[in-house]
């Protein structure tokens, strides 16, 4: 059963792919969440549910869900409600990793060094940009995104597991992509890379943590 929902995961998430590429909304809207429904499946499958850890993880997946639904429209108030949920999702990810792993700071370094690095080259121009278009609040809720993200990043890499930290980075990289892309310089590819990003983040999260 697990290796059926998980074909099912890669054939959802290879026909999202194809709908971002194509520019069919009406495709995407029934891809994308189902992506995210059936690594969900997947995840209680291989026994998340059993664990704080794992069910953290289920909630974190259960968040990005959330926070793909609102990003299916480009309004604002859609990608604040989106942002949100990803931040709330980033700390259950923080709260399943906590218990994973050394969590030292030998472990834990790498992923620091590569968050400092994507907020000088990404982050700086994002926040002048987001500050600039929406004024200090819009500005102050990415900063926080952005710190949550990198906790998230960080706890990853303390987990010593090197799936955990691949993901955690590879999801670092989709929203970084999403945010200069929204907020600095739109260009057409971008949506596609986010989504192949986000996904094999959640998977190698998620295959990091239960295998």
């Amino acid at each position: 059963m697990t290796g059926v929902l998980w074909a099912l995961v890669a054939g959802f998430a290879v026909l999202d792919w194809y709908a971002v590429w194509r520019g069919s909304r009406g495709l995407e809207r029934i891809a994308k969440p189902l992506t995210m429904v059936a690594l969900l499946a997947a995840a209680v499958s291989m026994g998340a549910a059993d664990t704080p850890s794992g069910r953290w993880l289920l909630a974190g997946l259960v968040l990005g869900l959330l926070g793909d639904v609102a990003l299916l429209s480009d309004s604002e108030p859609r990608f604040l409600a989106g942002l949100s949920a990803f931040l709330l999702g980033h700390l259950a990810y923080v709260a399943a990793f906590l218990p994973v792993g050394p969590q030292s700071l030998v472990a834990a370094l790498p992923g620091a060094v590569l968050v400092l690095l994507l907020v000088a080259l990404v982050g700086r121009p994002v926040l002048r940009a987001a500050a600039a278009q929406g004024g200090p609040g819009l500005g102050a809720a990415v900063a926080a995104y952005m710190l949550v993200i990198g906790a998230m990043v960080v706890t990853g890499w303390g987990t010593a597991r090197p799936l955990v930290a691949a993901g955690a980075s590879v999801f670092m990289v989709s929203d970084a992509v999403l945010a200069h892309a929204r907020f600095v310089r739109a260009w057409r590819p971008a949506h596609l890379l986010v989504m192949v990003t986000y996904h094999l983040g959640q998977v190698l999260i998620v295959l990091g943590l239960l295998r």
